[in-house]
């Protein structure tokens, strides 16, 4: 793979700005020395929510039984958090429902349950977590409602549920169904057929993820490196070499935390994690106007054959941060298909979020609600719609956490504690119990190379 191909799979230099980013931290643009380290013992490519969760996890191990630190860097291509976790929706949602019927038809009742169970898990943990480290991001428990838009998505949402009930999963326990005369008085959407709901939570990701980070940035054993980017990794015997245009740095593990820009340095890849740009915006109400408290947050605008709902969570000050639109451009796929590049809006979809919650909310009418930022991130994609996770297959001392299909937030933290678990202990993937479907393997990259293009990203699987 040449330079000028590689060029192409880095970040670009000049992003929109997210709201969750317009109070930068003290972290922002960490490097805690002024040259790279000549050796590692642990290279983490990418200083997101999957790079920093692992180095934390590597940490908080070592620091619990008392060993000596392995020597840890992370290599993040701009500033910390400037990728997907700094430009989501600040949604910790669980996926109890919308993919599960999917894997159950595909993979079998235990495999999604193991993933159902895993991602509700992850409220817990978030919950554990910030009280333990005192960590500030805004985080809240709520329920996340799915909103149906007509009476056949509602119905076939039921029966859904139903099947899902009928099977016995404890999960199922979580999710509530509200039928079509209840629907809009309950969500407070104009028009709505039906609801499902269960727990979910809302948070300021960028500042969970700098708050993660300043719980070891202080060890002797870590050093952090924004503004340097990864352009090669040669491996020989005695180890991997990582290049960077600021000289490079040996070490004898490398893990890839750096999601859509994957296949930029993992080119079997290319097709298993596929880069793909979203919009997200964040909406205020103007001084002297007030708007109804919206006690949930939202997956709404779910209809019949139409893919790519907004999702939604309010704000302790009121503002809305909303995401998605994907119906409106998903059949262009030169907005958004295989695209890293987050300096511009997706033009069918930039003003999809003017005028948003007067048109889709009771009570919304008179509140004057705008569109204060709009930005764009970069996801990867899955080509199966499940993580990649643990060595890469055939490359001893190389290991994978990427790929999260726009869907990280409730799969990250703990896939990551795995992921250390895999690295400190030399354990095997099947030790550390994360769900089966994570596992990266040959026949996985395979069958995506070999499949047609886009996989379950366009249903074609």
């Amino acid at each position: 793979m040449g330079s000028h191909k590689l060029s192409s799979i880095l970040p670009v230099d000049n992003p929109t700005t997210p709201f969750w980013r317009t109070e930068p931290h003290p972290l922002d643009e960490l490097r805690s020395t002024e040259a790279l380290p000549d050796q590692s013992d642990i290279v983490i490519v990418g200083a997101g929510y999957s790079g920093v969760s692992i180095a934390y996890h590597l940490l908080k191990y070592f620091q619990d039984h008392n060993k000596p630190y392995p020597a840890i860097t992370i290599l993040e291509a701009r500033q910390i958090c400037s990728g997907a976790t700094g430009r989501n929706g600040g949604h910790l949602r669980p996926d109890l429902y919308d993919r599960i019927p999917a894997y159950i038809k595909k993979h079998g009742v235990d495999a999604a349950a193991e993933v159902a169970n895993f991602e509700l898990s992850h409220i817990k943990a978030f919950k554990d977590l910030l009280a333990e480290e005192k960590i500030d991001c805004d985080f809240n428990i709520t329920r996340c409602l799915n909103v149906y838009l007509d009476e056949a998505a509602g119905e076939k949402a039921r029966q859904q549920y139903e099947d899902l009930v009928s099977r016995g999963l404890a999960f199922t326990d979580d999710i509530h169904y509200t039928p079509s005369k209840n629907a809009e008085g309950i969500s407070g959407i104009r028009g709505a057929k039906g609801c499902l709901s269960y727990t979910s939570g809302t948070l300021w990701p960028y500042k969970l993820i700098l708050g993660l980070l300043s719980k070891i940035v202080d060890s002797p054993a870590v050093n952090v490196q924004a503004f340097t980017p990864v352009i090669s990794v040669v491996s020989d015997n005695s180890g991997h070499l990582i290049h960077t245009p600021r000289g490079s740095v040996r070490t004898s593990k490398v893990v890839y935390a750096s999601n859509a820009y994957t296949s930029g340095l993992l080119p079997e890849y290319s097709a298993s994690i596929v880069p793909c740009r979203g919009l997200c915006c964040h909406i205020g109400i103007p001084d002297g106007k007030t708007a109804p408290f919206l006690p949930y947050s939202y997956s709404v605008g779910m209809t019949t054959g139409e893919s790519g709902s907004s999702y939604l969570i309010s704000r302790p000050d009121g503002s809305i941060i909303v995401g998605g639109a994907q119906h409106i451009f998903i059949d262009q796929k030169d907005q958004w298909y295989g695209i890293v590049d987050d300096s511009t809006l997706i033009e069918p979809a930039k003003d999809y979020y003017n005028g948003f919650m007067q048109r889709t909310f009771k009570g919304w009418e008179d509140s004057g609600a705008y569109v204060k930022e709009v930005w764009t991130g970069i996801m990867g994609y899955s080509y199966d719609t499940s993580p990649h996770v643990g060595e890469v297959p055939g490359k001893p001392g190389q290991y994978i956490c990427a790929g999260f299909d726009g869907h990280g937030m409730p799969v990250i933290f703990l896939t990551a504690k795995g992921l250390a678990d895999m690295i400190h202990h030399r354990k095997t993937f099947e030790d550390v119990n994360l769900p089966r479907l994570y596992k990266s393997t040959a026949t996985r990259l395979a069958t995506a190379q070999n499949g047609p293009e886009g996989g379950d990203i366009f249903g074609l699987n």
